[in-house]
């Protein structure tokens, strides 16, 4: 009898640590999603394009296959890697890397340029 709880709040927990996961993958992916292709070449980190594949390989492993499996292991690492490294360099630019919201292309960093006048 007892071994039967023990096994079910395993069970439990290897549950709610692969959602924790899943969540974590899916949160990277759409930050990543996100953000400019140019804030990755000015923080040099690979692209755009890159991450989100890795990210995108990450999440579906996870959905996939088993927490105690090697898959979801090295897409965590991925996971990881990007939230420690990639998403704070690209934080750290001007915008942080997001999208401008209805700039002009003569939009400088102070305002829209005007030519002088």
């Amino acid at each position: 009898m007892v071994d039967v709880v023990l096994m079910q709040g395993f069970a439990g927990f290897m549950w709610l640590l692969s959602m924790a996961l899943i969540l974590f993958s899916g949160f990277a992916l759409i930050d990543a999603a996100t953000r400019r292709e140019d804030a990755y070449r000015a923080a040099d980190k690979q692209s755009k394009p890159f991450w989100l594949i890795i990210l995108g390989l990450a999440f579906v492993v996870n959905l996939i296959f088993n927490i105690l499996s090697f898959l979801p292991i090295i897409g965590l690492i991925a996971t990881i890697v990007y939230m420690v490294d990639v998403r704070p360099a690209i934080k750290s630019l001007p915008g942080g890397g997001r999208s401008r919201k209805g700039g002009s292309s003569s939009d400088g960093p102070y305002g829209p340029w005007n030519g002088g006048r």
